[in-house]
């Protein structure tokens, strides 16, 4: 595949550029070796080779999940919570209904 003026002009036309007429000539030849490279990428054999998302192995560090046993700054304190809500139901708070 290869492109000319007209396309080059199309191209950054879609694009929002302004390009002058100078610089759509100088682009071509660009455009064309651009599309030449990918053709020839398209030539590699890749049979047997595993799809990637990744260059590098990534794997999550996970931390244990555990509840803090401080008064202050850890968990288990639901009821002293819903103490002060206006409308608690079954350990949550109760909101006004929104959609009809």
């Amino acid at each position: 595949m290869s492109v000319d003026t007209a396309t080059v002009a199309k191209i950054a036309s879609l694009a929002r550029i302004k390009v002058t007429e100078a610089d759509l000539e100088a682009m071509v030849p660009e455009l064309n070796g651009i599309l030449a490279w990918v053709e020839q990428l398209g030539e590699v054999d890749v049979t047997g080779v595993e799809p990637m998302t990744a260059v590098i192995p990534n794997t999550l560090r996970l931390r244990e999940d555990v509840v803090n046993a401080d008064p202050l700054t850890g968990g288990d304190v639901r009821d002293k919570v819903l103490a002060n809500a206006p409308a608690p139901e079954h350990g949550f708070f109760g909101v006004p209904k929104v959609i009809e």
